[in-house]
């Protein structure tokens, strides 16, 4: 009797365990059969919102993949669906190619030039070659050469009428003849259909930039190869007295020593007027820069040397800046005792070799 008993009892527990499993296996399916339909209709939802009909939405876990009509943008299409809350990854099929990010530049109601053209200007002349759409058209750029034209140019006319693929609005080629307009000498701006090419003489930066900018606008997209040359800055005028200025400098070293009293950064006596001299000679060329060269006697070490003829040197250049001469223009070098100029055996030639030099930088007049 007791395995009659215990047989139901375990046949019971074995159908208990089975049951959720055949539940789980047949409501997962459905559950992820759910989650796709609602993912399709609300990126089919979404599309609609903004335009976008005749689409078609297929979801496979969360990423989806959308059809759309020729002529709808892939980009934007795109950007409705990956917004959708649940979708993970998006793939766009047919439609048209993304629209060009919108610049920052002012707006704009002329169409982007497709076909090839070119303004260019002389002397003598306004040129441009381009095909419009119709009469109207031409009349406008007609008008906005005569605008600019001057007495002294002529209108070199090479406008064409296409009505299929010519140019619908005469707006950028007028800011190009605008821009190009300004100047002298030969400019010109041309379009093959894929690369825009600047070249010629515009008189500054600013113009330069004008025409640059028009010429993105004429052809949204295209290459801009920039050869645009303008004048290069006029060489600054050099005085009488800048250009005499080294060798004056040299002749007033030569005469009128900077010495220094034994191992010190102190100027004696006897050579302080030459640094108040220096600075008017430095003042009577405000362009050229010069380099105090501090030196020493060999009375001292030869490590204790180089940090004195740098301190004499800064000593000096200090000076001067207080007798209003501005620092960029002075550079302080200390030499130590290795170039004398005189014996360092006797007194007074040691007294010579403490010094200071001013000589001229290079590149200075």
């Amino acid at each position: 009797m007791s395995g009659l008993v215990r047989r139901p009892v375990v046949v019971w527990l074995l159908a208990a365990l089975a049951v959720p499993v055949l539940l789980t296996a047949v409501l997962i399916p459905a559950r992820a059969g759910s989650t796709e339909d609602d993912l399709r209709d609300r990126s089919l939802a979404a599309l609609q919102a903004r335009g976008i009909t005749g689409a078609e939405v297929s979801v496979d876990g969360r990423d989806a993949t959308v059809a759309v009509p020729a002529g709808v943008d892939r980009g934007l299409a795109e950007e409705v669906v990956a917004g959708v809350d649940g979708v993970r990854a998006v793939r766009v099929e047919g439609g048209a190619t993304p629209s060009p990010t919108p610049t920052t530049t002012a707006p704009t109601t002329a169409e982007p030039t497709t076909a090839s053209f070119e303004v260019g200007r002389t002397n003598n002349s306004i040129r441009v070659r381009v095909a419009v759409k119709d009469q109207a058209v031409k009349d406008a750029i007609a008008a906005q050469v005569d605008k600019v034209l001057g007495e002294e140019r002529e209108f070199d006319d090479r406008v064409t009428i296409d009505a299929a693929t010519g140019l619908a609005d005469a707006t950028t080629i007028g800011a190009l003849i605008h821009a190009l307009a300004i100047g002298t000498g030969d400019a010109s701006v041309r379009y093959d259909g894929t690369t825009i090419t600047l070249s010629g003489d515009v008189p500054d930066q600013s113009t330069k930039a004008t025409v640059a900018r028009a010429a993105a606008k004429a052809a949204p997209g295209a290459v801009i190869a920039d050869q645009l040359q303008t004048p290069a800055p006029p060489k600054p005028e050099v005085s009488e007295a800048c250009r005499t200025f080294s060798s004056r400098l040299s002749e007033f070293t030569r005469q009128h020593p900077i010495n220094f009293l034994s191992g010190t950064s102190i100027v004696n006596d006897a050579t302080k007027p030459s640094v108040v001299r220096v600075a008017a000679l430095l003042k009577s060329c405000p362009a050229a820069r010069v380099e105090i060269a501090g030196h020493t006697d060999n009375l001292g070490s030869t490590a204790s040397s180089l940090p004195l003829s740098e301190r004499r040197a800064a000593a000096v250049r200090a000076t001067l800046v207080r007798l209003g001469i501005p620092a960029r223009r002075l550079l302080a070098h200390g030499y130590g005792e290795t170039f004398p100029i005189a014996p360092n055996d006797t007194p007074e030639g040691r007294i010579a070799n403490r010094r200071v030099e001013l000589r001229v930088l290079q590149g200075n007049s």
